[in-house]
């Protein structure tokens, strides 16, 4: 039996009437949507058809918080205090799941955005936080991790399930955390060398930095950011990279489904 492995992308990060990306053709590419809630992207209207979209395809379906920063896309870094973040993380993940039972679907994991994901992955207490609000909100939710940072830590400690990402179109820095967006070379454009790069990753299990390091880690799943103009592309290069190296794309929630199971809709 070939190995597994899920591809995932933030999505559902428009504003009203202002839409960002192709999430219908990323859609059928992806086995796990992350979607914005509201607070650095996303609204009601799309949150649902969102959901709707990824129900349709069999994607599975995520919330995606972040700092209050729909100026800066979340990409701020906002000083909260944990009680706080703690409470509008949750209160992200609880929107995202009403409007996801309006579409029929259903919540499976979370995965924190920008500027909040990488202060999870540095901060012991922020991590804990993002981990108290997930557990706090439904325990059977997953959290997506970067390997070996806090987040992975905080999740282990509360009891949470897990899975593994690396990014497809990010570069890391020395110590395993990506590296900031305004360093040369930070962002990946070049679909080619992100899928070639990540089959070597996830072949060699382990994270590969600039300076050539290289970091042993379990992955699970493939994040191939949304946003960017080369995304379909990127998603597209990546999992045929992927499926030509042996792996089967899919949704890593497959094998976490037996919680869900008594409840989810249509069962």
């Amino acid at each position: 039996m070939s190995a597994r492995i899920d591809l995932n992308a933030d999505l559902g990060e428009g504003f009203g009437p202002w839409r960002l990306g192709n999430d219908a053709a990323l859609l059928d590419i992806v086995t796990s949507a992350n979607v914005a809630c509201g607070f650095h992207a996303g609204d009601p209207d799309i949150m649902v058809e969102t959901a709707a979209a990824a129900r349709m395809r069999g994607v599975a379906i995520g919330a995606h918080p972040g700092f209050f920063d729909l100026r800066g896309f979340g990409r701020n870094r906002i000083q909260e205090s944990p009680r706080r973040i703690e409470r509008d993380i949750a209160y992200q993940i609880g929107a995202l799941q009403a409007c996801a039972a309006l579409a029929g679907a259903r919540v499976t994991h979370v995965k924190a955005h920008g500027a909040l994901a990488n202060l999870s992955n540095e901060d012991e207490a922020m991590a804990a936080a993002l981990a108290r609000a997930v557990a706090g909100v439904d325990p059977r939710l997953v959290l997506v991790v970067m390997p070996g940072l806090a987040a992975e830590r905080a999740a282990e400690r509360a009891g949470l399930s897990m899975v593994r990402e690396i990014y497809a179109d990010r570069a890391y820095a020395e110590d395993g955390t990506l590296a900031l967006r305004g360093t040369p070379g930070a962002v990946i454009h070049d679909a080619e060398e992100a899928a070639a790069r990540v089959v070597r990753m996830v072949g060699e299990g382990a994270v590969l930095t600039f300076g050539g390091q290289r970091f042993p880690v379990a992955i699970d799943t493939v994040c191939v950011h949304g946003d960017n103009p080369e995304a379909l592309a990127m998603a597209q290069a990546v999992r045929a990279g992927l499926e030509g190296a042996g792996y089967r794309l899919r949704p890593f929630a497959e094998s976490l489904a037996e919680p869900f199971a008594d409840s989810h809709p249509g069962s």
